[in-house]
């Protein structure tokens, strides 16, 4: 199958054609199953039906996944149990549970408001796998503030609560009106601890295109599906450096529901 080129389709039918065992890296942010409205996936399953199509394509990333590959899986509140049940039924193996919390919350009906983002990271073999602790360290406290000569020189591995902005409104960074959009931050932490140059990148909801985009950036190589024609063709615009011409000629024939409007 051909690399580095982004895919027009369902993700389960496009990753039947990758053959087993050939990808290094998982990054998937699949819709939650609350009721965003999508031009073509239905986002608001019944539980039993959400559960099986999530079951069916986990099953086919642990397929493709290389035997010392990883897959990390950002999901809501509302189905980060279920999931993380089904990737330990398939055989992955648990590293961690990490909490992307995010500042400019969404507003709720009823309920606290939101400000976080569940990261499932799982690897295929727990005693072989990818993990440059070196590429993603950060100054630590004993550095900073008490000067503690014992602290790494090199710093310290984040925590695994992640503070990252929602990309939303004017965000310099925001490529039209996904509700989505993952910042290239978050996805360039993934990509640095669980990858190494010339390695293939899987993204089977590919979005705006972030984990494509910062995957080139670093040198890594990609596979990108997307199933609506829509963000489909803002993808390829992105990776072209056209980031004005999709926010130009962006469609705005009905507003599209976001996470702000969810119950």
């Amino acid at each position: 199958m051909e690399i580095n080129k982004v895919y027009l389709g369902d993700c389960i039918e496009i990753m039947n054609n990758i053959p087993k065992g050939s990808v290094d890296l998982i990054f998937a942010d699949p819709p939650f199953n609350i009721g965003i409205k999508y031009d073509l996936h239905n986002d608001n399953m019944p539980y039993d039906e959400y559960y099986k199509w999530s079951d069916r394509w986990i099953s086919e990333c642990y397929r493709i996944l290389k035997n010392n590959g990883s897959i990390y899986i950002a999901i809501g509140d509302e189905f980060a149990a279920e999931i993380n049940i089904i990737l330990k039924k398939k055989g992955f193996y648990f590293r961690n549970w990490i909490i992307w919390y995010y500042t400019f919350g969404q507003n709720q009906r009823k309920k606290f408001n939101r400000s976080h983002t569940h990261i499932l990271y799982f690897v295929k073999d727990k005693e072989n796998f990818i993990f440059n602790d070196n590429d993603i360290r950060i100054p630590s406290a004993r550095q900073l503030i008490y000067n503690d000569k014992r602290a790494n020189p090199l710093g310290k591995v984040p925590d695994d609560v992640w503070q990252f902005s929602r990309v939303c409104g004017t965000f310099k960074e925001r490529i039209g009106e996904h509700p989505c959009q993952m910042p290239e931050d978050l996805l360039e932490l993934v990509i640095k601890a669980s990858s190494n140059e010339k390695d293939i990148i899987l993204d089977p909801f590919g979005g705006t295109g972030t984990t494509a985009y910062v995957a080139k950036k670093l040198k890594r190589n990609y596979i990108t599906i997307e199933i609506s024609k829509e963000y489909y063709t803002t993808i390829l615009q992105r990776l072209e450096g056209k980031t004005k011409e999709v926010n130009n000629n962006l469609i705005k024939s009905e507003k599209q529901r976001t996470l702000f409007d969810v119950i």
